[in-house]
């Protein structure tokens, strides 16, 4: 009898949509059995890939960078696109001639979102780790002078009184011409070519399988989603996504690519060695 193999994600919306198919039987995984998904925030699953935790897991493409020996990205499963980047939010009349010296609240050390603000920000140096639904919080209590935040915050951050200095999503895509890679899904390698591609398949499935069922996935991602606005949920459903989730393509892989060459060329990502690809 063959283990179950282990899967986690984020009780994110575009995350519970991709996988409620797969999750729940509703698309089939022939020969492949899997173990109840774990449901954490992403900068946990950022961690535990660092461990070496599950067989196929979401990541941060920042995390991806650091684990691209025991992880490969699949096709299917991301949040990669335009106009959906993080945003760097401050309160009204800060300068950002001050992100120098300024206290800025990021979504964990390993997330896309804080490889982005280094890259845009080197010089600045004190940055606070926090779960990503507290950054507006903190900013607006003056706890720290600015944060990055990712996810529903981008429709969210007027309501509490915050203003976006930078949307580093377009910044990105003004520097280099590509869509913005912000998490994937990923296996490990040693599953196997035929059990990823089966997977990579079922994925493609189940996101297919919820375009066609919507209404049918909602109290799970209302589940997750606790008192998220609905108008919000779609909103962030929408954005994410997209048909990049569906397939990367070449546009997807190039714009992957370019996010961790200009990662490790800033000192942020480890060398790559072994001659590892990003895929199987």
């Amino acid at each position: 009898m063959t283990t179950p193999l282990s899967i986690g994600y984020s009780p994110c919306p575009n995350d519970t949509y991709i996988f409620y198919g797969l999750t729940h039987k509703k698309v089939m995984l022939p020969g492949i059995e899997l173990a109840p998904p774990f449901l954490e925030d992403v900068e946990t699953l950022n961690s535990w890939a660092m461990e070496k935790k599950l067989d196929i897991t979401k990541l941060s493409f920042h995390a991806l960078g650091h684990v691209l020996g025991e992880y490969c990205v699949l096709s299917a499963g991301s949040a990669l696109g335009r106009g959906c980047g993080p945003l760097l939010v401050a309160r009204s009349g800060f300068e950002q001639t001050r992100l120098g010296d300024a206290r800025v609240a990021i979504p964990g050390h390993l997330t896309t979102a804080n490889m982005l603000f280094r890259m845009y920000a080197p010089a600045s140096r004190e940055l606070v780790e926090m779960r990503f639904d507290e950054i507006m919080g903190a900013v607006a209590s003056g706890e720290v002078d600015a944060g990055v935040i990712i996810h529903e915050g981008r429709f969210t951050y007027g309501e509490k009184g915050l203003v976006c200095i930078r949307d580093l999503g377009q910044w990105w895509e003004e520097s280099t011409g590509h869509p913005i890679p912000l998490g994937c899904i990923a296996a490990r390698r040693s599953l196997g070519r035929e059990r990823i591609e089966q997977i990579d398949h079922a994925i493609r499935q189940s996101i297919v399988w919820a375009d066609e069922h919507p209404d049918e996935c909602l109290p799970y991602i209302r589940k997750y989603a606790q008192e998220m606005d609905p108008q919000v949920m779609q909103n962030h459903i929408g954005l994410y996504v997209n048909e990049y989730s569906k397939e990367l393509g070449s546009v997807g892989m190039d714009a992957i690519e370019t996010f961790l060459r200009l990662g490790r060329e800033a000192a942020i990502l480890p060398p790559l060695t072994g001659g590892r690809t990003l895929q199987r």
